[in-house]
């Protein structure tokens, strides 16, 4: 019989700030709670079940006196609050020096030699949120046709242009070039790929993102390759870790289209991975600073979750967790320094176990390995025989 272990990242879902945070201005940021309490609550019975409210004090979603599953948080021991950071790490590459961060733009020869490569000038070159920068310099781009480059508190290179005006291919091909460009000291986590369409007040960024990752080290995504089991990639995950030790990648175009592919891979039979990440909590309404929003698209997850639980079998386990927070409610529209919640559930798993703040998100990585039988000797602890029926 098959043995799975599933992980589902709900992207920024942060649950409380880390000890640490005061280092990145982050102090009074959780996530899931603010967001709670911004709306007036939260409905989440399924995960709430497993043993959510278990893990903080959330409006709405009450601790259980029998959770259903094993329950804690995770913080972050890498430095940084990025994607990038927090997906290495859940899979068991801890990084000891932060990507770089530019908050002040790009270094001007840095950008000249950018510039050199793709034959045109650029606009930007400052930090900005994405959709305020497509509206304000927008117009000049379709005046011009010179890409729009920005960043912001996280490590990376965004590339912006009208899918009229730049296309996609060549976009991409830009976003190739930067990645070349960007090593030694610029060597940030993400070049990102940010297209959109329509007219001057009305642009709308689309679905056709890709982010270009610097390559890393190896993770436990090699090493369950390497045993020969399957590592399927749900969303953006192919691209966070540059296609390494992915054996199937199923792209998604929101999160209800992520849902969709994680229950028709679940059909399939198979031993390994699936590593899926649900992204609109962050790029819609975490970033945004649109709590109702954020909160919508956690109910949807959470209505839904029955359907994954469904289709688990006798031996596979289910991991909900993030990578990072994006509190919704706080002046910021950056990512957040948090602890990351910690849900797990399956036959195999004892109800009830309170797994406690673990000191690394590699935790995760170094359990799933002891599931799937995988030599492991990169970060964190199993706490793989916590959670099994005796």
């Amino acid at each position: 019989m098959s043995k799975r272990a599933i992980v589902i990242v709900l992207d920024s879902v942060g649950v409380g700030e880390c000890s640490d945070s005061c280092f990145y201005c982050d102090q009074g940021s959780n996530t899931l709670a603010n967001t709670a309490k911004a709306v007036g609550g939260l409905n989440l019975p399924h995960m709430q079940g497993i043993g959510l409210g278990n893990i903080l004090d959330i409006m709405g979603v009450a601790a259980v006196p029998k959770p259903l599953g094993a329950y804690g948080k995770m913080q972050e021991k890498s430095p940084g609050k990025d994607t990038t950071t927090g997906h290495w790490e859940l899979m068991g590459l801890e990084l000891t020096q932060a990507f770089p961060t530019y908050p002040e733009g790009f270094p001007p020869d840095l950008i000249a030699r950018f510039e050199k490569q793709i034959g045109r000038k650029t606009l930007g070159n400052i930090v900005a949120s994405g959709t305020e920068i497509i509206k304000e310099l927008g117009p000049e781009h379709l005046r011009t046709g010179y890409p729009i480059v920005y960043t912001s508190a996280d490590s990376v290179f965004q590339i912006a242009a009208h899918e009229e005006i730049i296309p996609l291919e060549t976009l991409y091909q830009y976003c190739h070039m930067a990645r070349d460009l960007l090593h030694e000291e610029h060597a940030v986590g993400r070049v990102i790929a940010r297209p959109f369409i329509g007219q001057p007040g009305n642009f709308v960024r689309t679905a056709n993102r890709h982010d270009f990752s610097k390559e890393p080290d190896i993770t436990l995504l090699d090493k369950i390759k390497e045993s020969g089991q399957a590592v399927i990639g749900i969303g953006k995950i192919k691209d966070i870790f540059a296609g390494r030790g992915v054996t199937e990648s199923h792209s998604t175009i929101n999160n209800q289209d992520g849902i969709d592919k994680i229950l028709k891979v679940l059909q399939k039979d198979f031993t390994g991975l699936v590593f899926a990440n649900l992204v609109d909590f962050d790029q819609l309404y975490g970033h945004r600073n649109d709590p109702h929003g954020y909160a919508r698209a956690l109910e949807e997850f959470d209505q839904r979750l029955p359907e994954i639980m469904k289709l688990l079998g006798s031996q596979d386990i289910l991991i909900i967790t993030a990578d990072h927070g994006c509190d919704p409610t706080t002046v910021s529209t950056d990512h957040s320094r948090e602890y990351v919640p910690l849900l797990v559930f399956g036959e195999e798993v004892q109800p009830g176990v309170a797994l406690g703040c673990r000191e690394t998100f590699a935790d995760v990585a170094a359990t799933i390995a002891d599931h799937l039988g995988v030599d492991y000797n990169l970060a964190g602890d199993s706490f793989y025989l916590c959670l099994v029926r005796k």
